[in-house]
Parts: C-alpha cells; sequence; structure tokens
C-alpha cells in the first residue's frame, strides 16, 4: 500500500506518474470565478471535452448545407448517427454491441424499459429497490407500480440503512429477496447511490434475484464512467444510464441503454414502441405491426438527437482511448490520495470539526465519489468553500459531495481541496 503524503510535492510527483495526465488538456475548465477553479462534481455534470464544439458545429454545417438530406449525405449520416457511438458505449459498460443503444434520455428510457420487463402476475407483483433512491427514480418506480393498478405502498419493497447508519447492508438486500422470493418480479436499484457513493455488488443482486425468479435491472447514472462495468457477464437483465456526468457529454444529454443479449429478438415483450426501434431494413415501407429490431436498438421510439450525441460522441472518443481499465486504476489510486487528505485536515482541525466520509472505505464498494458529513458545520462551511473556487455539491443537512474524476482532476486538484476545505472551516 503506498504511503500518501499530505504535501504539494507528493501531489505534484503522482501526477508525473499519471499515465493519463495528458487528458487534462482535452476539457474545458470553468473560467465564471475570480480564482481558480478546483471542480469536482463529474458525478453531477462532467466537463466539457474540447472536441464537443466541432462535433455540433459538422452537424450545424450539414443541416445548412443538405437539409433533410443531411440524414444521407452528412459526413455521418444522421440516419444511422447512434451506430457511430454504440461500440464505444459497450466497452464503458462491458456489454456486446446488440446490448446497447444511445437514445432518449435517462429516465424516458428506464420507463420503457420496465414497461418490458416490469411484468406483475399472480402473487409475483412487486419491485425491490433502495430506500430514498434518487427521486427521480422513486417517481419512475411508483408510477410504473400504479400503471398496473397496484398501490407503491404495498408493492415496493424498499431497502434502507438500519438505523444510524448512512449505507445498505448487502445482506439485507440479499435477505430481502431470499424473504420475498415469490412476491418479487423486478429488482430496481441505483447500482451507485448518489447520495452516499456506495457501490453494489450488481453481479451478486443479479445472481439472487435470477434464483428467485426475479427479472434485475439497474440504473447506472452514478456508474457509467465511473466503476468498471461487466454488465453481459453479470447476466444483468437491463439497464440505463445518463451521458452527462462521468460521460461528460452536455447538460441533458443523451442516455445509454443496456438489454442482454438473451432478450434480444423477443418480440412478445410488451413495450412502448416507435418507429426508430422498428426493422430498419423495412421501416421505410412503414407497413402495420411493430417489428422490432434485434437487440437494445429495438427500444428506440424517434430519430437520433443528433446534437446531442455529437457531445456524446466526442467524449467515448477519449474514453475509448484512454480505456476503463486505466481510468480505474487512476480512481482507485486518487480517491484513496482524496480521502487520506480529507482525514488528515479532520484530525489537524478535531476541535472545530469532525469530516466522516460516509462512502465506503473499501475501495471494491465506491467509486470515484467521496460523500463527507461535516459535523459542528453548516452550509457556510460550504459556501466558503465555493468562495474560494471549489464546485462541489451540498445535500442537506451537512454533506458534501465531491468526484475526483480520473480523465480530468489531478492529484494536485485534491491536495488544494484539503488546503481550502481547512481554510472554509468556520
Amino acid at each position: 500500500m503506498m504511503h500518501f503524503e499530505n504535501t504539494l510535492a507528493f501531489a505534484q510527483q503522482l501526477d508525473q506518474k499519471d499515465s493519463l495526465k495528458q487528458f487534462r488538456e482535452r476539457f474545458c475548465f470553468p473560467t465564471f470565478h475570480e480564482k481558480e477553479i478546483r471542480y469536482f462534481t463529474g458525478n453531477s455534470l462532467g466537463l466539457q471535452p474540447k472536441t464537443v464544439k466541432n462535433y455540433i458545429l459538422e452537424e450545424l454545417d450539414a443541416w445548412a448545407e443538405y437539409g433533410v438530406e443531411g440524414h444521407f449525405l452528412a459526413k455521418r449520416p444522421w440516419f444511422a448517427y447512434h451506430e457511430n457511438l454504440t461500440e464505444m458505449a459497450a466497452k464503458v459498460v462491458g456489454a456486446k454491441s446488440i446490448e446497447v443503444v444511445v437514445t432518449h434520455s435517462l429516465t424516458t428510457n428506464l420507463h420503457l424499459l420496465m414497461v418490458s420487463f416490469y411484468q406483475p402476475k399472480g402473487k409475483r407483483t412487486k419491485i425491490l429497490c433502495e430506500a430514498k433512491a434518487f427521486p427521480s427514480d422513486q417517481y419512475a418506480l411508483e408510477s410504473q407500480v400504479k400503471f398496473h393498478g397496484l398501490d407503491p405502498a404495498e408493492h415496493l419493497i424498499e431497502i434502507a440503512p438500519r438505523t444510524g447508519e448512512q449505507l445498505i447492508h448487502e445482506e439485507d438486500i440479499l435477505a430481502a429477496i431470499e424473504t420475498h422470493a415469490d412476491e418479487i418480479a423486478l429488482i430496481m436499484i441505483g447500482g451507485v447511490n448518489y447520495y452516499t457513493g456506495q457501490l453494489f455488488d450488481m453481479e451478486k443482486i443479479t445472481k439472487a434475484g435470477h434464483k428467485i425468479g426475479a427479472v434485475v435491472g439497474f440504473d447506472l447514472a452514478h456508474a457509467a464512467g465511473n466503476i468498471n462495468l461487466k454488465l453481459h457477464d453479470w447476466g444483468v437483465d437491463f439497464a440505463a444510464w445518463c451521458g452527462y456526468k462521468y460521460l461528460n457529454s452536455s447538460p441533458g444529454g443523451v442516455s445509454g441503454m443496456f438489454v442482454h443479449e438473451r432478450h434480444a429478438y423477443k418480440p412478445e415483450l410488451p413495450r412502448f414502441a416507435g418507429w426508430w426501434g422498428y426493422d430498419k431494413e423495412t421501416r421505410f415501407l412503414m407497413q402495420p405491426g411493430f417489428n422490432p429490431m434485434k437487440g437494445a436498438e429495438g427500444w428506440q421510439l424517434s430519430n437520433a438527437p443528433v446534437l446531442g450525441m455529437a457531445a456524446h460522441l466526442a467524449s467515448l472518443e477519449i474514453f475509448e482511448e484512454a480505456g476503463m481499465d486505466r481510468i480505474g486504476q487512476k480512481r482507485d489510486l486518487m480517491t484513496a490520495y482524496m480521502e487520506f487528505v480529507i482525514d488528515s485536515i479532520s484530525k489537524q482541525n478535531s476541535e472545530r470539526v469532525q469530516f466522516e466520509i460516509i462512502t465506503p472505505r473499501d475501495k471494491t464498494k465506491r467509486g470515484a465519489q467521496l460523500s463527507i458529513m461535516a459535523k459542528g458545520q453548516g452550509k457556510a462551511l460550504f459556501d466558503a468553500l465555493s468562495a474560494e473556487g471549489v464546485v462541489a455539491d451540498w445535500r442537506e443537512p451537512n454533506v458534501i459531495r465531491i468526484a475526483p474524476a480520473p480523465l480530468y482532476n489531478s492529484f494536485e486538484d485534491c491536495y488544494w481541496f484539503g488546503q481550502l476545505l481547512e481554510k472554509a472551516i468556520q
């Protein structure tokens, strides 16, 4: 285990050895603040790759030059634009190309997938999920249950942390699966909890769900581009993720969707269909009766949102070049160093504040995010931190979320975060 030091010289040494350090120059850092920005909110909105502007301008120029014929004459014909993204997106989540498509937005994709994969019948009617999931997931799950004429209070099984604790015990998830074995139709959990940064063992949960005959899906909003995923090998039935957090692909940008290969061609699955999911060889015959494309593409609804996909293409090319293996290695080292820096500041200022990291300490149970509970401090601490140029995230009552993103954050950023955090203590 590496011996860390909370010094500028040590942080700079780590940066010199960093095999991904050149990627920092490929991103635009915000300039709105009078002080140098230290950006740690890749878990909320990733920074803009510098190539995004040119990629979007190419499509605007194609639109100006070709009009509707851009669907076929543009440099990257719009008709099949999403196909430029598929293979690279599949590598990010550990999937086969047939299992992945980029389209729509995250919650839209979750709804479309649950229409197909949440089918309550007989006694098996319930959805097992995490308590206090991200609100959008919570609302989506509640509305899916109501859509089938059921009461969320009775048909959502919510797994919460134990009293006085912040993290969910995975054994509680597995125990609940066993307890409700003949009642669960669907397990749908966030792969990484948005609040604590806790990473769940998706492979183990999937196996436990399949053992009792349930379908298993995940919201990977905080996992895609952050965690080394193996969705195909783990046997996950379905998943969706956004493109704008760790994947750096524009605010509200396009979303990825995964459907396991075993469901590649099941026309009998109920779905809310649209013509872009129709077999592309006969799509323009516009015949009645929906004949889905094989694989995840069959869940598409409408024409590709090309401008959003152009931004996503620019980012995925960076991920392709860097590789998730190297990204994961730096993520673990950088997050461990940031953890050390925060602990050091907490010890040095123990009479005034205690910074408790509520994210798991085990690197196999977290990604890049660290959630810091500032005991004895309120939002004034966060405001003072922001005044120093730190872009982080505040969650009531006293939690600061930060995410040192491997592609554009440096170890020196982590050192300065600690210095500025100490300065901000009230």
